[in-house]
This record gives structure tokens, sequence and C-alpha cells, in this order.
């Protein structure tokens, strides 16, 4: 049987495409350092948030030098506590849920995303820099209002968290 060359390198091609295919699925399930939401926390009760030691009252809590722990509740159609005030050059963990539904949790310009299970504590870790700016996003639809359901990430300098969470006005 006679193969014409240009078969020939058709084939070549399109199994050059499929092994291209299945190295980037590869890639983006086992290089990319993907893991599932709350694969190591513990489960909350959606229906008691209010009453959970830390979603209770969200807010930042220093946990070590220049380590800090956010508790943030994501639901319709926002993110409490709005906005996160936390000091420049610091490790920050946030631990989010939702009492609702499907949310998203997204730090803008940084590779911070995860997704927000009712009764499921998703934790996603971020380095700040230098005092700037994020924005906080829902990147999963969660119902009619969910394009105005975003937040504030502030990095500021050391002072200025100090004074922020000293006048208690985080909520």
């Amino acid at each position: 049987m006679h193969v014409h060359k240009y078969e020939k390198l058709w084939l070549a091609l399109s199994l050059v495409l499929i092994l291209a295919f299945i190295a980037t699925v590869t890639y983006g399930a086992v290089g990319a350092g993907v893991s599932m939401v709350a694969d190591d926390e513990e489960p909350v009760n959606p229906d008691t948030l209010s009453d959970h030691p830390k979603f209770g009252e969200p807010g930042v809590e220093q946990v070590g030098e220049n380590e800090y722990e956010v508790y943030v509740i994501a639901e319709q159609f926002e993110f409490r506590p709005d906005p996160i005030v936390v000091p420049e050059h610091s490790t920050v963990t946030f631990y989010v849920t939702s009492p609702d539904v499907i949310h998203g949790f997204g730090v803008v310009g940084t590779n911070a995303n995860t997704m927000v299970i009712p009764g499921e504590v998703a934790k996603v870790t971020v380095e700040t820099d230098e005092p700037r700016e994020f924005g906080i996003v829902c990147n999963e639809y969660c119902g009619a209002a969910h394009h105005a359901m975003e937040g504030k990430l502030h990095v500021v300098p050391e002072e200025e968290f100090e004074e922020h969470h000293q006048g208690g006005d985080e909520e």
C-alpha cells in the first residue's frame, strides 16, 4: 500500500499535536501545583458560620513574624471583610468559605485563585511585596449580581497596618 508523502506528513503532525495536548494537560494537572479545594482543611457548617471561632468575625490575624491568616467569607454578592488590609513584605494565608453557593476567590495580579464551596475551607497563600492595592474577584457564576461581587486587598506599610488594626475599623 502506497501512502502519499503529504498524508504521511499530515499523520505525523496530527500525532505531534495529540502528544502536545496530552503534555499540556499533564503539566497543568501535575506540574503547575494545582490541588483540590480543602484537601487538608476541616470542613465547616455553612449554616452556623456566625458561631465559628474564626469565621464568626472574619478578619486578619497575625500568627507569626510577618505571617498572617485572613478568614474570609464569600457570599452573595460580597467578600467579608472588605477591604482586607495586610502589611507589606509578609506571608498571608487566606482561609475562604461560603455559606450559600459556590463562589470564586481570585486576587487579581497574583496566582491566588480558588473555588469556594459551602462547607469547605479553601486555603491560598500569597507573598506580599510593596504597598499596593489588589482587586478580589469572584470567578464562579454565583447569581444575578455576580458581576458586582468584588473586594479589595490593600497591602500597606507596617505603620499603616498597625494604625488600621488598632483603630478597630476592620469588619
